[in-house]
């Protein structure tokens, strides 16, 4: 069983108004997940500095962040970060640009968990639909033709609200995506921005969103969460 989640942390900014980026921290342990997305885990300007510190994460979890930053201030790219386990091997990572009218990236890291390669993408897409669906096909592209195939996760905020959304059929093709719920804005949600969307090697087990009272007022965002466990074996595509 692989427990996997996606957290937009808002720069560490709750919906108090306050930067604590401790919160956040609390809310990312409370989750316990073996890998875990970020989204705005950096700021947007300037050395891209993280809201989360390094040394912090490497000596009070049971984390590490898989290198994508470009600079030593920095957790991720475009604000995407992944966390993950200690006994979970990195093997190989990359950054993804995404066409769109303002600064946007993905990433991905291909993984050895229990003895099986995996392969995570995380994204933050636009508010816009037209960019939405130009970041899907160009990502889409970029992991299944310059990359030798592996079971594959995507997981982050899609900004999309609605399941029916022809940006989400874009993934269909060659994914499962699963909704865990409603996620934004944490204190009342309404809308199910965050998934986790899945290759045919994993089965979802179970999902939801994390509603502890920290997460509540931690970030703009609740935590999306959901438990796989993997056929290796099973239904490659043609």
């Amino acid at each position: 069983m692989l427990k996997i989640g996606s957290y937009n942390i808002q720069k560490s900014i709750g919906v108090d108004a306050r930067r604590r980026p401790d919160r956040t921290l609390k809310v990312i342990q409370e989750l316990d997940c073996d890998i875990l997305a970020l989204q705005e885990a950096d700021k947007r300007f300037g050395p891209r500095e993280s809201t989360l510190d390094r040394e912090t994460i490497l000596h009070e979890t049971d984390y590490r962040p898989v290198p994508f930053a470009t600079g030593d201030k920095s957790l991720g790219w475009h604000g995407n970060a992944i966390l993950v386990r200690n006994s979970i091997d990195i093997l190989e990572h990359r950054r993804l640009d995404l066409p769109t009218l303002e600064p946007r990236g993905a990433v991905a890291v291909d993984l050895m968990v229990a003895g099986e390669k995996i392969r995570v993408a995380a994204m933050h897409l636009s508010l816009l639909s037209h960019f939405r669906k130009k970041q899907i096909t160009s990502l889409m592209h970029q992991l299944h033709e310059h990359l030798a195939y592996l079971p594959t996760v995507l997981i982050g905020d899609l900004n999309e609200w609605r399941d029916s959304a022809g940006s989400i059929k874009l993934f269909e093709e060659r994914y499962e995506v699963t909704t865990p719920g409603r996620s934004f804005p944490s204190p009342l949600p309404v809308g199910s921005l965050d998934r986790i969307i899945t290759s045919p090697e994993f089965i979802v087990r179970q999902a939801g969103v994390h509603k502890s009272k920290t997460a509540r007022v931690a970030s703009d965002h609740l935590p999306v969460w959901a438990n796989l466990t993997l056929e290796p074996a099973g239904h490659l595509p043609g």
